[in-house]
């Protein structure tokens, strides 16, 4: 909701001026009683509700966010919102991602990998507890292990099938035994499949979210904003901000003027990228820019005809113009890439080249597969990257005669449930945040419906190699589905982010799942 612009009367403003009329002194006092009882009155009014739009206080942040989480149990509900607000700052895993991508210490605080490379041996903080009082030990870490593999439901809990058994040692110590050796696995431990549970935590994950991070949930008030508190019983130091708002915009017009309008403090990822110029050259905000593990893909059906057939999908990719695409779209921010590699990633390669723009091979194409005029469903969420291209792409397919009719989906609720859950689409387009996502390509089940063998032995063989062969490999199967045409990789999000000046802790590059809190600060 766009803020509001108030101004508050008070009724002693009246009596500014006296009138030339002289009052009594018992009815002056009973005015200024009441320019007091009003005064009060105004003032609890402007402070009332920790998501109005009222300028925060020193111990409060409120940050801006477009995609509003469906509920707040990432074991059993996909998508990026959920981790973006809770990964690291209310769950938290043995291991975290730092500001570069590197997996390091978090409720370990170390560990040892045997020479087989199947063995963890993990060493336990021992002040940890959880927001309900329990204290965090290994056997909250076998626990945890384990719910991945019987009670999850998203796709990210394949990340553990790896494991064979989890053994708790002792109280500060847990050993994880792989079935053979993986790259991937402690790595993803890092992200949303690590967080460690408590037993007694774990009734109603949807609405109440019970982990060991520096800050617990208050109230999440749905269609409105997520408000967290610190969380006193924190092992770590101690956060600056004692509230954090995250408050969810539907309309990026609005989430800008919000922090125009002093409602905000942070905006955690401008979705207008045209917009940043009004805010680089006002001294009351600092803008940060850097890069994402984003990757916004066109996502085929590789498993429906006609994008079952790779001349297909083929012609698709030759008929986008991706350049003109992020131009117009995106404000030219971003980067294009071609596969589903960030460059922040080692296996990472240039491929934006492998299907430059060309409409005449694209109608080629389109002939030699019988399918001179396919006409596909688009059904994309409605976030403002996505919406945004797919008008571009509409425009760009109808020049080489094929029709996409595009259909808006709220995100993430029903997108969600449609698109990703259902497989129930041709097209769409939506950003894949998560890192080391290469892997989605592997699996037949995964809602692109891609099926290549190759991949997938790639894939395992890269998981089990060396760092070198897993480079290797890796960067194969990139070019690989490249050359499929597994999905148009359209362009790889920017990480954009404005915020008021003097607040502190942003990160550059969003390498993680997580919109990390617990190094905000604002400097004095």
């Amino acid at each position: 909701m766009l803020a509001e612009s108030r101004e508050w009367f008070f009724w002693g403003r009246r009596w500014a001026t006296p009138p030339t009329t002289p009052r009594p002194t018992k009815l002056i006092t009973v005015l200024r009683a009441l320019l007091a009882i009003a005064v009060l009155i105004t003032l609890t009014a402007c402070s009332a509700g920790s998501t109005a739009y009222s300028s925060p206080s020193a111990a409060t942040i409120t940050i801006g966010f477009s995609a509003e989480p469906a509920n707040l149990d990432f074991t059993s509900t996909d998508g990026a919102a959920i981790p973006q607000a809770l990964l690291y700052n209310v769950y938290q895993g043995l291991v975290r991602l730092d500001a570069q991508g590197k997996v390091v210490p978090l409720l370990a605080k170390s560990w040892t990998l045997s020479e087989d490379r199947r063995t963890y041996d993990f060493q336990l903080r021992d002040d940890a507890t959880f927001t309900n009082g329990a204290h965090f030990t290994a056997e909250d870490v076998k626990f945890s292990i384990n719910r991945v593999k019987t009670a999850w439901t998203v796709s990210t809990k394949a990340s553990m099938d790896v494991v064979d058994h989890v053994d708790a040692v002792a109280p500060d110590h847990a050993r994880v035994v792989l079935s053979k050796p993986s790259n991937n696995w402690l790595f993803a431990m890092a992200g949303r499949v690590g967080a460690m549970f408590t037993p007694t935590g774990t009734a109603d994950l949807r609405t109440t979210p019970i982990g060991t991070g520096p800050y617990q949930l208050d109230r999440f008030n749905r269609g409105d904003s997520l408000v967290l508190k610190a969380n006193p019983r924190y092992w770590g130091p101690k956060p600056t901000f004692g509230t954090v708002v995250l408050k969810y915009f539907a309309d990026p017009t609005a989430l800008n003027n919000a922090l125009l309008s002093n409602g905000i403090d942070v905006i955690s990822s401008v979705q207008t990228p045209d917009s940043l110029s009004r805010f680089e050259t006002d001294d009351r905000f600092t803008v940060v820019q850097g890069t994402t593990t984003g990757e916004v893909v066109l996502s085929f059906n590789n498993a429906r005809a006609p994008l079952s057939d790779k001349r297909v999908r083929q012609a698709l990719t030759y008929a986008i113009d991706r350049r003109a695409l992020l131009a117009t779209a995106w404000a030219g921010k971003g980067l294009l890439i071609g596969s589903m590699v960030p460059p922040s990633d080692p296996w990472y390669e240039d491929l934006s080249n492998r299907y430059p723009y060309d409409p005449d091979r694209a109608r080629e194409l389109l002939a030699q597969a019988g399918q001179p005029h396919p006409v596909l469903r688009l059904r994309v969420p409605n976030l403002p990257y996505a919406v945004d291209s797919a008008q571009v792409i509409r425009s760009d397919l109808a020049k080489v005669g094929v029709t996409a009719n595009i259909e808006e989906l709220d995100f993430p609720a029903v997108w969600l449930k449609e698109v990703f859950a259902g497989h129930d689409y041709d097209m769409s387009i939506v950003a894949h945040v998560e890192p080391h996502d290469l892997a989605t390509f592997g699996n037949p089940n995964y809602y692109w419906g891609y099926r290549n063998p190759r991949v997938g032995a790639l894939l395992a063989q890269a998981d089990a190699g060396t760092p070198e062969q897993q480079v290797s490999g890796l960067r194969q199967v990139a070019s690989t589905i490249s050359e499929d045409a597994a999905a148009d990789w359209l362009f790889l999000l920017p990480n954009l982010v404005v915020a008021k000046a003097g607040i502190t802790g942003l990160a550059r590059d969003q390498v993680s799942d997580s919109f990390d809190l617990s190094n905000l600060g604002r400097a004095s």
